[in-house]
């Protein structure tokens, strides 16, 4: 049977031969987890995936949203997922079951995530999105917050959001004009317009609770003067009951390139000057609570990118497996030769390699920050869960930025695979290609990401960190210089990886010199090179589980999936990585002309 939205023996090989998932019940918070267990849950979020999401996924899409009276309903094939989804623990699965969540490890979340994202991402997030906004409420809301909106959050029956932009405030969150006014009673008037809010009105969920950055009356200009506030869509009595309306109202949906069923909203806040909301942590610190939010949801964005790459890849695979068309290169001239498979065609096996490249170093990478979280968590002293807490800073810009470019250039590869039908919307290619662009956009552009690497990731503890995944490198390239036939590959990963350090201390300097700007010019591609060396590290990595292990392989299949993963890294640090290193020694010469242009010679 054709494996769909992702290759489940790939997971497996991440979760137990490559990250070893199963030996997480050796920690006393995880001791019932065995793998019989976390196999039957991923199978279940499979099964739950095949039958109740992938099947309307392509409906949706062409029904898309409906909105009448300020009010938006969602595809009526949304109602019963939605409902399976919520009520069995989905929308939350690392969180207490007593608050909604299934207690699960961040790493096993991944497959879950990976089956149920691939085959509805727009539905599952109706779930999922308010996660972050009872995670704000958790570690920064009083006893009595928690108290009214935590559960209902974790548990989807409440829907969440998150409430930044506006119209002249895009990236520039300080520049925000939403006020708060405080009151007699606690609470403050909030007054305003945000847009592209994700999910912002719906008819999934009774209630909808939006964490809203406002300023405070008098509060300082900028950031430093920025607050959140806790504002129901209907109020919440301190009972929990729910009281009145809310003046929170959606003045319209945004009609977009992709996620057609996804309610990306307009809220007019206080237009009749009777909305409510409660401060969430303290005055002017609601960056430091948004950021939190913002840093999970860039991670789940990434996700979004590496989960538009697999399904790809899993569409294209079975495509060229059973489209017949063309004869074999080599009996091209023989007019009695059959048509074969295209998959015998030496570009589309080049396309197909180079979505698997991608696919397996992208799975990998995201697993294996994941399970830095859980390693977070169960560190036995506060420095060592500091030093796994910085890596995951330091991957997240990672993670967001090239983890979504690669999803959509790999829906393009796809669609190439295809060819004339993977441009129409019979097959699935170009619905995945929309879909996939907005990753790239949501939750600061890629842009902002790779100036977050080079302006503060990479310059943490004086560099320290980024030495620290270095020396990660280090210790696979090690390993794979034992293993016979992996020597020469092993040499390349290391010289890219020490190019790449040497271009890091170049890209710091010149950032901190007055020629700062050139290097921020170049922080994309300083972006892109990191993550070419993250990919060509995890799939080395593969490399040296999988090499000693081909010739022990008494089935066919588990010899093929062995020898696969050698030849994938191979494929990639032979042909992808000395592209890398080219991008590097462009880095470094660090030229200034896009700088120096004059706005007139960009036309217009």
């Amino acid at each position: 049977m054709a494996q769909v939205i992702a290759d489940r023996r790939d997971i497996e090989f991440v979760l137990y031969e490559q990250l070893e998932a199963d030996k997480i019940n050796k920690h006393k918070e995880y001791s019932d987890l065995d793998k019989k267990s976390l196999d039957l849950i991923i199978t279940e979020a499979r099964n739950l995936a095949l039958k109740e999401l992938l099947p309307i996924n392509a409906e949706a899409d062409k029904t898309g949203l409906r909105f009448e009276n300020n009010q938006v309903f969602v595809p009526e094939v949304f109602h019963k997922p939605f409902r399976i989804l919520a009520e069995d623990g989905w929308g939350s699965v690392t969180e207490d079951p007593d608050l909604g969540g299934q207690g699960l490890p961040t790493l096993i979340m991944q497959p879950i995530i990976e089956y149920l994202m691939g085959a509805c991402g727009v539905c599952l997030g109706y779930v999922t999105m308010g996660h972050g906004t009872g995670k704000m409420i958790e570690l920064f809301g009083t006893d009595k917050q928690k108290e009214l909106y935590l559960k209902n959050l974790y548990s989807a029956k409440w829907g969440g959001t998150m409430v930044l932009t506006e119209a002249e405030a895009g990236s520039d969150v300080g520049n925000l004009s939403t006020t708060a006014r405080k009151n007699d009673d606690g609470t403050y008037s909030i007054t305003g317009n945000k847009i592209f809010i994700t999910y912002g009105e719906h008819d999934l969920t009774e209630n909808i609770i939006h964490p809203v950055l406002a300023r405070i009356e008098g509060a300082p200009a900028g950031t430093a003067g920025i607050s959140i506030f806790i504002v129901p869509k209907i109020w919440v009595n301190d009972d929990g009951s729910l009281g009145e309306p809310n003046d929170v109202v959606c003045t319209g949906i945004e009609e977009k390139m992709g996620i057609h069923a996804s309610s990306t909203c307009s809220l007019a806040f206080g237009g009749k000057g009777q909305c409510r909301g409660y401060l969430l942590g303290e005055e002017n610190k609601g960056m430091k609570v948004m950021f939190l939010m913002m840093n999970e949801a860039r991670l789940n964005v990434g996700f979004q990118g590496f989960s538009a790459a697999s399904v790809a890849y899993m569409y294209a695979c079975n495509y060229a497996k059973e489209r017949i068309q063309g004869r074999a290169l080599e009996d091209s001239a023989n007019k009695d030769a059959k048509p074969v498979a295209i998959i015998n065609h030496p570009d589309v096996r080049r396309n197909l390699l180079t979505m698997k490249a991608y696919t397996d170093g992208m799975r990998s990478f995201i697993y294996y920050v994941a399970d830095l979280f859980d390693k977070e968590e169960l560190a036995e002293s506060p420095e060592e869960a500091d030093r796994f807490n910085k890596l995951i800073q330091l991957y997240t810009p990672v993670i967001k930025a090239y983890c979504t470019d690669k999803g959509f250039e790999l829906a393009s590869t796809g669609i190439q695979v295809y060819g004339g039908y993977g441009y129409i919307s019979e097959y699935p290619m170009e619905q995945i290609l929309r879909d996939a662009k907005i990753g790239s956009i949501y939750e600061g552009t890629n842009g902002i990401q790779a100036m977050d690497l080079i302006g503060r990731k990479l310059g943490m503890d004086k560099g320290a960190i980024f030495m620290s995944f270095m020396g990660e490198v280090a210790k696979t390239v090690a390993q794979a210089k034992a293993v016979p036939g992996l020597e020469d590959m092993a040499a390349k990963v290391e010289a890219a990886c020490n190019r790449l350090g040497e271009t890091a201390m170049h890209l710091g300097k010149t950032a901190v010199s007055p020629q700062f700007k050139a290097a921020f010019a170049h922080s994309t591609h300083f972006l892109e090179a990191m993550g070419d060396v993250i990919m060509a590290w995890m799939l080395l990595w593969r490399a040296v589980i999988s090499a000693p292990k081909i010739e022990k392989q008494k089935k066919a299949v588990e010899k093929e999936y062995y020898e696969g993963q050698v030849k994938t890294a191979e494929f990639f640090i032979f042909n992808m990585l000395p592209v890398t290193m080219g991008k590097m020694d462009s880095i470094t010469i660090t030229n200034p002309a896009a700088l120096e242009i004059a706005d007139s010679c960009f036309g217009g």
